[in-house]
């Protein structure tokens, strides 16, 4: 990830201070990213209908609904944008779910832990537990499944050492190993 500033504290603040064209500037500059992110989210992923367009489509309209932004830099703009295709790529499968004809779970590749598949249903109810309890814990999650961020670079968004980010990954993964298998239990 690409940790020059090249303006964007300046288009930030414009953004924040209502200038759209900012914010569109400042979205375009970071497609590249978004383009990373979303084509790791949905690579291997069965029968979905997203493309990786698709996702960044639905992730920069939801950026473009935001009233207020408060980022600091590049790394909290990918962070927000994992939060955004989280919650995309939850509502997709929900309306998957939600169609009678079709019975297929859908699934978050990642190669954060191994390339384990991991149903998003499952991690999007784990995630919410998981909030309610440590809000911290859940948005490392987001970051590290979501936004294919390595430990620096939620150390650099979180301003915590990478070694910190390390423990409380172990941590937050053991939570929802735990929490993911009672709910295939109880399901």
């Amino acid at each position: 990830m690409d940790r020059s500033d090249g303006g964007f504290a300046h288009l930030v603040e414009r953004w924040r201070s209502g200038d759209r064209v900012a914010r569109d500037e400042l979205i375009g500059r970071m497609l590249p990213e978004l383009r990373q992110i979303a084509a790791a989210r949905l690579r291997n992923e069965l029968n979905s209908s997203l493309s990786t367009d698709d996702l960044i489509n639905d992730a920069v309209v939801r950026f473009m609904r935001l009233s207020a932004i408060d980022l600091a830099d590049r790394a909290h703009f990918i962070a927000l944008a994992s939060r955004i295709m989280r919650n995309v790529l939850t509502d997709h499968a929900r309306a998957k779910a939600a169609d009678k004809r079709q019975h297929h779970k859908i699934e978050l590749n990642t190669r954060v832990d191994g390339g384990q598949r991991i149903d998003l249903e499952s991690l999007n109810f784990a995630l919410i537990r998981l909030g309610a309890i440590d809000p911290a814990l859940m948005e490392l999650v987001e970051m590290r499944y979501f936004g294919a961020m390595s430990i620096e670079d939620v150390a650099i968004a979180t301003d915590q050492s990478p070694a910190t980010v390390k423990r409380r990954w172990r941590t937050a993964r053991a939570w929802l190993a735990d929490a993911m298998a009672e709910t295939i239990d109880n399901g």
